[in-house]
């Protein structure tokens, strides 16, 4: 009886130990399928991310990098339909030389310089201080309903706001009758000086709410409890706002200055080719009007051509420049 028991002891041994020796080189199984499992998932559900960035690729090569092979129209000694870009004789530099010697080359860099200055150095700081400013408000329909306003410029092209501005700033306008009742009189569309003013005014009127935005949205990135702590440390909201929202929105405000230091030789050509008329020509001629005249109207492709390489070049430099000052001197950088 005792050595049937032993035997039944001996056996029930066996079996737990098979039991657990199944159990624990299955674990390893299970746990290696299920890691297999989770890698597979990112790579059957990632072909819709690359098909999302596909067409902006497609895009930018169309028609940021094809279009670059017309660069050769600044280097040949003219330009023929039926040879082609590459079949026209080479020129060298003879377009660039050609360039210099434009009738009032100098001023018209002098009015790009002027009003593309204008517009980065006032239109900058705006966007920022109305975030901030925004950021404050408790009551959030208020809130909505002016970033809504702000923001409704944006949407509208230059041809619908040169409208606009006309039927207010014209001869007959509402706020040039405005004025003139008040003593004062405008003279926007014939007078230099008002004119630069008034583009460089609209241009921030229609852009600034865009940026507005951004700087809103890179707010909500900052940790809430750096508030509170700064809050239990007595620090009011003046301080709080020197001290963590004004360094948490640095990168952004540092990205924006760079790219919009990278085009301050871009004036804006759409505007200001909707809005100017003869009489202002001396103070709101800039590089891409003359482009566009020597280019589409004269049928002056290399000259053009040149004109905007050189501009683009410039850019470029400033662009790299601005980004090595940048960090240096406050550790943030685009590339």
């Amino acid at each position: 009886m005792h050595k049937t028991n032993t035997a039944e002891g001996e056996e029930r041994m066996e079996e737990l130990n098979q039991e657990t020796t199944v159990q624990t080189s299955s674990a390893p199984k299970e746990k290696g399928a299920k890691r297999k499992t989770l890698r597979k998932r990112p790579r059957s559900g990632s072909w819709q991310l690359y098909v999302m960035i596909a067409v902006p690729i497609a895009f930018i090569i169309l028609f940021s990098y094809v279009p670059m092979a017309g660069i050769r129209l600044a280097f040949v000694e003219k330009f023929y339909v039926k040879k082609g870009i590459w079949g026209s004789p080479w020129g060298g530099l003879k377009w660039f030389k050609e360039m210099m010697l434009i009738p009032d080359i100098w001023q018209i860099i002098g009015n790009t310089l002027a009003i593309a200055c204008m517009k980065v150095f006032i239109g900058f700081p705006i966007p920022v201080i109305v975030s901030l400013l925004l950021n404050e408000m408790h009551s959030k329909w208020q809130k909505k309903t002016i970033q809504t306003l702000i923001y409704l410029p944006y949407f509208l092209s230059w041809v619908v706001l040169g409208n606009i501005i006309f039927q207010m700033f014209g001869s007959q306008g509402s706020v040039t009758l405005l004025f003139a009742r008040m003593g004062i009189k405008l003279d926007v569309f014939t007078n230099g000086n008002q004119f630069v003013t008034m583009i460089v005014a609209s241009d921030l009127w229609k852009g600034f709410g865009f940026s507005t935005v951004v700087y809103l949205a890179s707010l909500t990135n900052i940790d809430k409890g750096l508030y509170e702590a700064a809050e239990i440390d007595g620090a009011g909201r003046f301080k709080q706002t020197i001290h963590i929202t004004i360094p948490g929105i640095m990168p952004i405000v540092m990205l924006n200055a760079i790219l919009n230091l990278g085009n301050v030789l871009n004036a804006g050509f759409e505007q200001i080719l909707v809005l100017y008329n003869p009489f202002v020509y001396d103070k709101a001629e800039i590089i891409d009007t003359i482009v566009y005249k020597m280019g589409i109207l004269q049928n002056q492709e290399e000259l053009s051509t040149a004109i905007g390489l050189t501009k683009g070049l410039i850019n470029a430099v400033l662009v790299i420049g601005v980004n090595v000052v940048s960090t240096k001197v406050t550790d943030y950088r685009v590339f």
